[in-house]
């Protein structure tokens, strides 16, 4: 048999459908599975949403190929969206609609860096970044995150960092932590990015369940270093259309529309108009989303007080990164245990990085606050 691509045949398999097999392998005896693991909204989208996505699915418009860059009516729409979120000026040609933030990040590397370059990120970092670099033969170089400092990284270890990479990739609202980067840590690293020549990639996927917004896109040259990513999937509660967005200098956009033309050709088109006609109609909706998992945070707080074994290291918009009690045990088999025994689906840290064996990575926004809140017994029984 002829051989893979080695780089294929080193990673290792996806993580979401391994840990959804611990799941299957619950048997009920606790209660129903609380499902804390892979980032899936826990709630469906307004019907508003679904009779757009509807009408938009049935058109014969749709049904052919669109332009690579994105349909003109949610480039537009996103553009000025971005614009207002951020006191600054997007146009929609530096706009780029994808297939989820995933492909966001694929095209986007690609489009800057080439084999055998490094790429500067955090650990822990989110796994489909790291194996994406590692599928396009794109070197990784990694800065470690204190837990003390609220897994934020310290500003002069990036700056150290730095030389040598064609760019940083930064998650806030972070995966797995949920840590916020708040802004002057965000300017602090613009300028040592700007200074050393590196784009600075920043995936805000989860950007609409938390109120911080940074002033990057205010700086008059924003798009020289510059490239922000973003997910449709989560805020409107659509992942199954995949849909996300790019927002760079016209250059950066013009490289990634040559990558999308051989990887997609074009980005779903029905989700596309439906979430054109929604931006500004769900704003107030995505508003009590926002609320809502406000709420969800209060009860996992709560909650937690209840397992004083186990502690929240990090909590965010959609994360929390929290540190079990068992010192010598490793992260997949805690994962795997808490599964099969007692019913709750989580994601190992070790998934994340090296040195994450002590914690694990609950996505508390998946659930409500009474499913929440039924976590700290399932937790106790555990050992």
């Amino acid at each position: 048999m002829p051989h893979l691509n080695p780089a294929i045949d080193a990673l290792s398999m996806p993580a979401i459908p391994k840990v959804q097999a611990w799941a299957r392998a619950y048997d009920g005896r606790h209660g129903p599975l609380l499902d804390f693991s892979q980032a899936v909204p826990g709630y469906p989208p307004p019907p508003e949403m679904l009779k757009w996505l509807g009408e938009a699915g049935s058109s014969i418009d749709m049904l052919g190929y669109g332009e690579i860059e994105g349909e003109k009516d949610l480039r537009t729409a996103y553009a000025a969206h971005v614009t207002e979120q951020y006191d600054g000026t997007v146009k929609p040609s530096e706009t780029h609609i994808t297939s989820g933030c995933n492909q966001a990040f694929v095209a986007t590397a690609m489009t800057i860096a080439g084999f055998g370059e490094t790429l500067l990120m955090t650990n822990p970092r989110y796994f489909n970044h790291d194996s994406t670099l590692a599928i396009l033969g794109i070197k990784t170089r990694y800065v470690d995150v204190d837990p003390a400092n609220g897994f934020l990284p310290d500003i002069d270890a990036i700056r150290k960092a730095l030389p040598g990479t064609r760019a940083l990739a930064l998650v806030s609202p972070n995966n797995p932590t949920g840590a916020v980067y708040p802004n002057d840590l965000l300017e602090a690293i613009f300028a040592a990015c700007q200074e050393a020549g590196v784009w600075l990639i920043l995936d805000e996927t989860y950007r609409d369940f938390t109120d911080v917004r940074h002033g990057l896109l205010r700086h008059s040259n924003w798009q020289d270093t510059l490239i922000q990513l973003y997910s449709f999937s989560k805020s409107f509660c659509i992942p199954g259309h995949r849909l996300g967005a790019v927002t760079a200098s016209e250059t950066v956009i013009d490289g990634i529309a040559k990558v999308m033309d051989n990887l997609q050709i074009c980005a779903p088109r029905a989700a596309q108009h439906a979430v054109a006609q929604a931006i500004e109609p769900l704003a107030k909706w995505r508003v009590g989303n926002q609320q809502e998992i406000d709420i969800r945070a209060t009860a996992l707080r709560e909650t937690m007080i209840k397992t004083p074994t186990w502690k929240i290291s990090a909590m965010g918009a959609y994360f929390a990164y929290i540190k079990h009690p068992f010192e010598h045990r490793g992260s997949e088999d805690v994962a795997q245990g808490l599964a099969e025994q007692v019913g709750v689906s989580c994601l190992p840290g070790a998934f994340f990085g090296e040195n994450q064996d002590q914690y694990l990575r609950f996505a508390f926004a998946n659930a409500d606050a009474e499913t929440i809140r039924s976590l700290a017994e399932r937790l106790n029984a555990y050992s």
